[in-house]
């Protein structure tokens, strides 16, 4: 297959080009690096760097490139608390690309897209674990964004009669086996980049941000799956999607749910040393509990996880020690 992956020089982006080509893949990355890094981009996968608001230039490229079998699209601003401060950026970056990306996707006749959603469109969940069909409140204009962004792409595809394959992320974390790609940059707001951050010493402490919540320790719940599980699930969605022309919408997730507190100390186990850390007041716009419910994916897709979180932490840990050196 052709596939574009959009963000290919970001985290999980990376991760999917990097799968791709290892399963034999011809891919093209668009990314425009405003939170993407050249370090980030496969040498064998062509990179054009642009922004994808700028449809003329994204249509460019699609006629440059020729028959194009997929897009995965994960290009997008990702930060809760920085959504909560700059909700029109974030609506712009990540709702007006989509409707420009599917605007040069009708033009180059591209069929079929993979959508890298969020289980934040499920806001503050009545019952756990989530299921793809309950309600949808978001409680940050980051949810809101990605679940405009949702809308815009099953219209699209009922109205044109292409598939779109949309995935819900929940707790995104650990890296490539290799230990050339990953999260970069420092201050992350991700949980498991910043517990790692302090272990290094990059920061002075991890802070447990709000222990009041209606959990077991009173910190958040997340439900965390590795990176690579995550791609794996993407490659699969796309040839089920070309395979048997039907669009679907997944939750992405282990089934299994931690704490704030539960992450902390399974890195302090897993690295073999306490990590310095206090407890905070509460982030804006954070759920109590997310966990998934990803029946959907591994009965339609024929998908796993494998990772657990002490691979997560592994990973992340040597990636971050690497990047200090």
């Amino acid at each position: 297959m052709k596939v574009v992956v959009t963000g290919g020089a970001g985290y999980i982006g990376s991760h999917a080009v990097y799968a791709l080509i290892e399963k034999g893949h011809e891919v093209v990355i668009i990314d425009n690096l405003s939170r993407g890094y050249k370090a980030n981009i496969h040498p064998e996968a062509k990179f054009y760097e642009a922004d994808l608001r700028d449809v003329e230039v994204i249509k460019e490229i699609f006629d440059k490139e020729g028959k194009i079998d997929g897009i995965m699209h994960f290009a997008g601003y990702i930060v809760v608390p920085e959504s909560v401060e700059k909700p029109l950026m974030y609506f712009n970056n990540n709702v007006y690309s989509v409707e420009k990306l599917l605007e040069a996707a009708d033009h180059a006749n591209i069929n079929n897209i993979v959508f890298s959603s969020t289980a934040a469109v499920y806001g503050e969940p009545k019952v756990v674990p989530i299921k793809e069909g309950d309600v949808k409140e978001p409680v940050n204009p980051y949810g809101e964004s990605k679940l405009a962004a949702e809308a815009l792409i099953r219209g699209w595809t009922k109205a044109r009669g292409k598939n779109h394959v949309i995935f819900r992320y929940f707790n995104v974390a650990g890296t490539h086996p290799s230990g050339k790609i990953g999260i970069r940059g420092r201050g992350l707001t991700h949980l498991l980049p910043s517990v790692i951050e302090a272990a290094i010493g990059v920061r002075e402490k991890f802070v447990a941000m709000g222990t009041d919540y209606p959990t077991k320790d009173g910190s958040c719940v997340r439900d965390f799956i590795h990176v690579n599980d995550l791609v794996a699930a993407h490659i699969k969605g796309l040839e089920w999607s070309i395979e048997n022309k039907e669009s679907g919408i997944f939750n992405l997730g282990s089934g299994s749910g931690y704490s704030v507190l539960e992450v902390l100390e399974a890195a302090n186990n897993t690295l073999g040393f306490k990590i310095p850390s206090e407890l905070g007041d509460r982030r804006a716009g954070d759920p109590a509990k997310l966990l998934a419910d990803v029946s959907n994916a591994a009965q339609t897709l024929k998908w796993k996880t494998e990772q657990p979180l002490e691979v997560m932490i592994k990973t992340e840990y040597e990636f971050r020690k690497k990047l200090e050196k």
